[in-house]
């Protein structure tokens, strides 16, 4: 039977060309190599299986290398690659940290740097787990990785550079690896496939890249693992089977039942899922990647973002034309609530099953206030003419001209009332008011709200129809209606009454009060009041034309006088003369 080794060291990366999505950092070490501007100390850190020792080992290959390529690789080929290959370099010194992380084991270290290379031009000293390290080994290691020998060069790798002392760090060129892009995974992993004459689906392949989470070695050891379970053919049921992963196929009928409201088939496929031993927590969270797949998968530009196979990438544009925008972003908040209370809910099915009943809701809920923008009707104007009757008498007619369209919220409902008389016909409002606002992003997304919520910063303002009484009312006629009103509310609210009461409102153009305020509390307990007291002041004054204007005003601080100066500066800024007196009769200031 032959020695099986494992696609992570099978595959491992040689060369810096062949190093796996970090190009950032293999371009740097290869222009550092050409220009012979070497570092002798280097630190590379960054998640685990993507290539930290790797990069290290090539190159210290690089380095001694002595018949480097155009391209600044090894060759492959010299007496220092070919010892390298075969793991008897004399030059190149690998030290695990997590294992040698005392005092002693450093100081040893620090002896065999004192010795030239035998062969080829540097001694590089590689450092694995280096956060591992004691504080005292690390102090120890201090001078010498600030100075070492010309010859020598420290690679230290690790996984958490927090864990590293400062001075450390500033004797190093910091090299920062990122996690592995999936495609850059499958890519590679596709390459392996083909090198062992093995069949895998490219949606397999990007399954096995998602598991990995970035991580290349991680990946490798997935693929072995499938490879070892489903033989030659590595297909997409093969990887879900074998790794527990929910199918994608799940979501996009979950959505579907979503889709059409049916809420009977999206309860019957999570009972399923649980049934197939998946956890409902899990279920949540794949169903808000795949709607958050879903919302970027609705344009062009961002249809790169999705990181699936080709397959799988046509189901989510198509299913994504289905989708509307609020419903998506809409179904993203639900379910990402959810999320949240899933852990401090008792019961995580009802949790979830309760989440479903709202997505499927969701578009008849749009439904319903579409219903409701259509109560808002136009305003028409009145016009009173005279008209001829077959009695040869004139008769009043109410004719009814082009319509004024409001774009706003009716808060009441108009009722309009005409009287046919000779001497006055007029049609009477009662309590026309209308609130007109800019719609927020916030009401687009919760449209399953009363009509009449509006923004903070809403404008009111009056609709006034000719023949509306007008009479013309003094400030002093004002406060005696304020008052009355004010004392009305001792009662049920006797905080507001009291408000109202301590200043006076200010009469304004003849029909505009205005009430100053000093805080926002205040401003909202007159505003949940508003339209009660203007109706009140509108009868009371037998004027319909009143608006109210609340302003708020700033209260200066008080600033506390502590020193003899500042008491004196006061008292010259009230009365100029004292500082001329003290100046006369050369006073000190004494309190």
């Amino acid at each position: 039977m032959d020695n099986f080794i494992v696609s992570a060291r099978k595959y491992r990366p040689a060369t810096f060309n062949t190093v796996v999505g970090q190009e950032h950092i293999t371009n740097t070490l290869k222009n550092a190599i050409k220009t012979g501007h070497l570092a002798q100390a280097f630190l590379f850190c960054g998640p685990r299986g993507v290539g930290k020792t790797t990069c290290a080992r090539i190159l210290a290959k690089t380095i001694n290398c002595t018949n480097r390529t155009s391209e600044t690789e090894a060759c492959d080929q010299c007496e220092s690659c070919l010892s390298f290959n075969s793991g008897a370099s004399h030059n190149v010194f690998e030290l695990d940290a997590a294992s040698n992380n005392s005092v002693d084991d450093i100081r040893n270290l620090v002896d065999q740097v004192r010795y030239a290379p035998q062969l080829g031009t540097h001694k590089v000293y590689i450092i694995d787990e280096v956060h591992m390290l004691s504080t005292s080994a690390f102090n120890a290691f201090l001078k010498t990785l600030e100075e070492p020998p010309k010859h020598a060069i420290f690679i230290l790798a690790t996984t958490e550079k927090h864990k590293i002392i400062p001075t450390i760090l500033s004797r190093c060129q910091i090299f920062d690896f990122n996690r592995i892009q999936i495609d850059d995974i499958a890519n590679h992993l596709a390459f392996i496939a083909r090198s062992e004459n093995v069949e895998a689906e490219t949606d397999a392949l990007h399954i096995i890249a998602q598991k990995a989470d970035g991580a290349l070695r991680d990946a490798c050891s997935i693929f072995d693992q499938i490879v070892s379970f489903a033989g030659n053919t590595v297909t997409y049921k093969a990887v879900i089977d074998n790794l527990n992963i929910l199918d994608y196929d799940y979501y996009f009928q979950v959505t579907d039942a979503i889709l059409n409201e049916n809420t009977s088939q999206a309860l019957l496929l999570f009972n399923e899922i649980l049934n197939n031993g998946f956890d409902g927590h899990n279920f949540v969270a794949g169903m808000g990647e795949h709607l958050r797949n879903l919302l970027v998968s609705k344009d062009a530009e961002t249809l790169q973002l999705l990181e699936v196979g080709t397959k799988i990438r046509d189901k989510y544009k198509e299913q994504s034309g289905k989708c509307s925008m609020p419903f998506l972003v809409k179904g993203l908040t639900i379910l990402n609530k959810t999320d949240i209370q899933y852990k401090s809910s008792k019961n995580h099915r009802l949790q979830v099953e309760l989440a479903l009943l709202q997505l499927c809701s969701i578009n008849s809920i749009g439904t319903d206030t579409e219903k409701k923008n259509d109560l808002i009707k136009p305003i028409a104007k009145a016009k009173v003419i005279e008209t001829i009757d077959n009695s040869g008498k004139s008769a009043p007619k109410l004719e009814i001209q082009q319509p004024f369209v409001a774009s706003a919220t009716l808060i009441e409902k108009n009722t309009i009332t005409t009287t046919a008389s000779k001497e006055n016909v007029v049609p009477t409002v009662k309590k026309p008011i209308l609130k007109t606002s800019t719609p927020s992003i916030h009401q687009h997304l919760n449209s399953e709200k009363k009509i009449n919520n509006t923004s903070d910063n809403a404008i009111e303002q009056n609709i006034i129809l000719a023949g509306q009484p007008k009479a013309h009312f003094t400030q002093q006629s004002l406060e005696v209606a304020w008052n009355k009103y004010a004392n009305g509310l001792k009662e049920k609210r006797a905080g507001l009454s009291s408000a109202l009461l301590s200043k006076r409102p200010i009469l304004i153009n003849d029909t505009v009060v205005e009430f100053p305020i000093n805080n926002k509390a205040l401003e909202e307990s007159i505003n949940e009041d508003k339209m009660n007291f203007l109706d009140f002041l509108r009868k009371e004054l037998n004027n319909y034309s009143i608006s109210m204007n609340l302003v708020m005003t700033v209260v200066e601080e008080k600033t506390n006088l502590y020193t003899a100066n500042d008491r004196y500066k006061r008292l010259s800024e009230k009365n100029p003369t004292i500082n001329k007196l003290r100046q006369a009769f050369d006073l000190d200031i004494e309190f």
